[in-house]
């Protein structure tokens, strides 16, 4: 184990491992390379829209979006010093002056069309 997952609590657990997953397929797959910095979610963004514009069923694209949105929380946690919160069954990101934010969620707003990881990242930093 090493220094940072022996600090995480334990509601990190899954996402980092779903934001870990999201990471391998991207580079794997669509040969995209996300270093957990702000502005590699402008790529995760623009991965979403294309995703959607292929007109992908919801439900094939379920856990892509999970993972991308977990990344993107991996991503302000590093950027801010936010841990992941979790309740039943729920995942969301708290930043240090106790504001709670839902990547998850907002990747999937994203493949509605209504969201963006790259401005919640930006929102959730400042």
């Amino acid at each position: 184990m090493t220094a940072q997952q022996e600090t995480r609590p334990h509601a990190a657990a899954k996402p980092v491992r779903w934001a870990a997953d999201a990471v391998a397929v991207m580079r794997e797959g669509a040969r995209i390379r996300l270093d957990y910095s702000a502005q590699s979610l402008w790529r995760v963004d623009r991965m979403i829209e294309e995703i959607r514009g292929e007109g992908a069923p919801y439900d094939a694209v379920r856990e892509t979006l999970r993972g991308l949105g977990a990344y993107a929380g991996e991503v302000i946690a590093r950027e801010s010093g936010a841990e992941w919160w979790a309740s039943g069954g729920d995942h969301w990101i708290r930043t240090p002056d106790g504001r709670l934010w839902d990547p998850i969620d907002e990747a999937r707003r994203c493949y509605g069309g209504h969201g963006s990881l790259r401005l919640l990242c930006r929102d959730a930093v400042r």
